[in-house]
This record gives structure tokens, sequence and C-alpha cells, in this order.
């Protein structure tokens, strides 16, 4: 078939496409970016094989200061009432997660930031993104909030110790992950200038230059393949995930 149409959400300037952009791009995707703040999100999938949404620092429920909010978590809703392929990040992690029936909250633990590790849970040894991923996948961590509640039709996928919810899928194809995988150095540098508080809740040395390199090599040795599957499902190539059979309350 022709190369996969997919639609990235961008809600904020500070957390861009970046390398998963050009992962999905390398892989075969084709990327039409719309910034929600500055431009009208479509209700619906449409014409798209697959939906990216992205990161901010807005909250998933801050609709009176981000009215916008709303027209994502109905596109989500929608792409995953169609079976298509969703990869939310972060924000979008939480969006998707409401959208569907789960809950948000402030993470009573306090900030989640610098390189990390999540650990697999035994669903995704059967999920066709996450299967081939390594037991303790590298990761960046940049978060307040947390998936509180997972959505009724949610299958867990990975955890963490301080927050159990870092990744799920609902449905058979939409997929949430509460850390970040489409960042660079830099980008990750600027948001821990732009908050001290998240840096202190770090490990010492965490967002030091050098360090974020390395972890980044780390992230891409895992985290690209992972892109290259997710064009893959929305291809069609792939087959997705078997149904969990549970209600799917959409909103």
């Amino acid at each position: 078939m022709d190369r996969p149409r997919l639609l990235v959400v961008q809600p904020a300037d500070s957390d861009p496409p970046a390398r998963l952009g050009e992962w999905l791009d390398q892989a075969g995707a084709v990327l039409d970016v719309v910034r929600p703040a500055q431009q009208p999100v479509p209700t619906t999938p449409a014409e798209y094989q697959g939906v990216v949404c992205l990161g901010g620092g807005m909250g998933a429920y801050d609709d009176s200061e981000h009215p916008w909010l709303a027209e994502v978590r109905k596109l989500l809703s929608a792409s995953v009432a169609q079976r298509v392929p969703v990869l939310a990040v972060c924000l979008g992690a939480q969006l998707l997660a409401v959208a569907t029936g789960g809950q948000v909250r402030k993470g009573p633990r306090g900030p989640e930031a610098g390189p990390s590790l999540v650990a697999k849970r035994d669903a995704a040894g059967r999920d066709p993104l996450f299967a081939d991923l390594p037991l303790l996948p590298d990761v960046i961590q940049f978060h307040e909030d947390e998936v509180h509640v997972l959505p009724p039709a949610a299958e867990h996928l990975a955890a963490s110790p301080t927050y159990q919810h870092q990744a799920f899928r609902v449905g058979s194809s939409a997929y949430g992950i509460q850390f970040h995988i489409e960042t660079t150095p830099e980008i990750v540098a600027e948001w821990a200038r732009r908050n001290p508080a998240r840096v202190a809740a770090a490990r010492p040395g965490a967002f030091e230059l050098e360090r974020l390199r390395e972890s980044h090599q780390d992230v891409a040795e895992t985290w690209q393949p992972f892109a290259e599957r997710f064009v893959r499902l929305a291809a069609g190539e792939l087959v997705p995930a078997a149904p969990t059979g549970r209600d799917l309350p959409l909103v």
C-alpha cells in the first residue's frame, strides 16, 4: 500500500516530534503535524492510518485555559472506536486515558524526571509492539501528573517503582506511554532549565548534557524499532492485538 499517513498532534512548541518524527518518516510514514493551539484538530482520524499525540506542560483537564484539549480527546476517542492505531506520549497518554474512561491526577509521589527504566508487564509479551522490547527499556521521564486509573478496556504494559501506569494499550491498537521517547538531549536540557523543581527531584547529574546524550543513545536502540513497528501497524502489515472483550466507555 501507499505510505501510511499519520496525524501528529503537537500540543506544545517545546515538545516537537523530533527523533520520533524522524524514525516514523524513515520507516515509511507521511506525517501531518497539527498544533491545536493554532490549528483546528480533526474530530475523527478520517483519511489517516494512524494518530500520534505528543506531550506538553498543560494538564489533561485544563480545558478552561486550553479549550482545544476537548478536541484532542474527541479525536483520540474516535480513533480508538474506529481501531485506528494511536501512539500517545506523556500528556498524550493522559488524554488517551481520560478519553476512554480512565482518570488522571497529580502524582502523589512528586515528579518523575530524567533518564530511567520501566519494566514490562506480563501482557507486554503478547503485544505486537511491546513483545520485542527488552524487559527493562530505557526511557526519559519528565512529568508530575499520572494516569491514576486505567481505562476499563486497557492492557497494562509497563510500570515503574514510582508510578505504575507507565504504558498501556486501549482496545486493539491505541498505545499510551507516560514517558518520552521522542526527545533530543537539547530538548530535555531546555525542559530542565525551565523546571528546576523537577530537576531537584531527579538523580544528581541526570540532566548533564553528556549524560543525556548517552541515555538518548540507549533510548534510540530500543524505541526506534518500536516506532518502525507502529508504522507497520498503521500500514496494515502488523496484526493488531486481540481485543480484551471489555466494554470501552468513550467520552
